[in-house]
């Protein structure tokens, strides 16, 4: 299957969709709508609502904010993530002693920690940061962990016999092999990092696009609510893709994967 033929059928879902959505929310079927518009909206008006947040630039301010909190979350929480991974894969006894205690912080609901990082660091920037940050480690951290664990015995025995040193195993074996793992973790993550800013907005705020989306919710705009959301689902499509470029550069000497029809 061509790139331009996966294309077509991924938009061609979308518009179906959407399409559908329409068609529920405004034809009668039976005689009833299937969809109400005061609970569901519609698509062109939702539609309507996004090109009128751009075309005043009431958007930008919000859209900015939260890309910032998001960015901000991703890095630190992914950098984290890897380095406290290799660590502990590189010392199991460490990894022994501390392996309770990450899975107990893991199991913390993050929407009980969203007031107490408020209450540490106020109501800007650094709360949200920081609740998108305990989404995004605890995703690379495992993921960069048992990449780890899982290098071969048989290339690292090849390699020691070779004579390489532990910096030159780190570099030509621990890391490729962590980096699929890695790579696979942070796709994930940047829907948490864009998850934890914009629930951190809704909490408490005063701009954002969580922000955005609560005061319409405050109002029963549905078409505002939806609004919020295709936007932050265009906003997480664009970073998984300069996600993917950088994946791109950094494993190619991974085979592609070919779609077959």
């Amino acid at each position: 299957m061509s790139r331009l033929t996966l294309l077509s059928l991924q938009v061609l879902v979308a518009v179906v969709a959407l399409a559908l959505w329409q068609f529920f929310a405004t034809v009668p079927v039976f005689g009833k709508i299937l969809l109400p518009p005061f609970f569901f909206s519609n698509p062109v008006d939702v539609f309507s609502e996004i090109v009128k947040w751009f075309s005043t630039g009431v958007i930008w301010k919000h859209l900015v904010i939260t890309l910032w909190e998001s960015i901000l979350a991703f890095v630190i929480g992914s950098a984290a993530g890897i380095l406290v991974g290799f660590w502990f894969a590189r010392q199991p006894r460490v990894a022994a002693v501390f392996d309770p205690y990450v899975k107990m912080v893991n199991a913390l609901p993050r929407v009980v920690l969203a007031p107490i990082f408020a209450l540490w660091f106020g109501l800007g920037v650094w709360s949200k940061v920081a609740l998108g940050v305990t989404l995004v480690f605890f995703i690379v951290f495992f993921n960069v962990y048992q990449g780890v664990k899982e290098v071969s015995t048989t290339v690292l025995d090849n390699g020691r016999m070779l004579g390489m040193s532990e910096r030159q195993l780190m570099r030509h074996v621990y890391w490729p092999s962590a980096l699929s793992w890695m790579f696979s973790s942070l796709h994930t993550s940047v829907g948490f990092a864009v998850v934890g800013a914009v629930v951190g907005e809704y909490l408490g705020a005063a701009a954002g696009l969580g922000y955005l989306i609560q005061q319409a919710e405050g109002v029963f705009d549905v078409a505002g609510v939806f609004a919020g959301m295709f936007v932050l689902s265009a906003f997480v499509i664009l970073i998984d893709m300069a996600v993917t470029v950088v994946e791109k550069r950094l494993l190619v000497w991974r085979p592609t994967a070919v779609v077959r029809e």
